[in-house]
Parts: structure tokens; C-alpha cells; sequence
């Protein structure tokens, strides 16, 4: 029975520290782009080559 605690209370610290790093993440600003993910579907994938210079 004892196992029982020992597994709960470390599942609740595990859970605890992901919590405050998505927290941590938040505040710092991780997930502020709202824009770019639903364009990114509508701009094909194309390859960007530079151009040489020819003298």
C-alpha cells in the first residue's frame, strides 16, 4: 500500500514541474504566434536559391 503513495506523490511532483514550465513557457512569450501556423498551409514550398554573380 505504501508503493501506492510513493507513486502518487511522485506523479503529482512530475506533474507539477511540467506545469510551471509550460507556465514558464507562456510568460515568455513561446506560443505568441497565432498567425503563421494557418498560413502556412497557403505558401507552397519552394526552394530559394541566390543568384550568382556573373562578370
Amino acid at each position: 500500500m505504501g508503493v501506492i503513495y510513493v507513486m502518487l506523490t511522485a506523479s503529482v511532483v512530475v506533474a507539477l514541474v511540467f506545469f510551471i514550465a509550460f507556465i514558464v513557457s507562456v510568460k515568455r512569450g513561446q506560443y505568441d504566434d497565432t498567425y503563421t501556423p494557418s498560413v502556412r498551409m497557403l505558401f507552397e514550398d519552394e526552394l530559394i536559391t541566390e543568384k550568382t554573380n556573373k562578370e
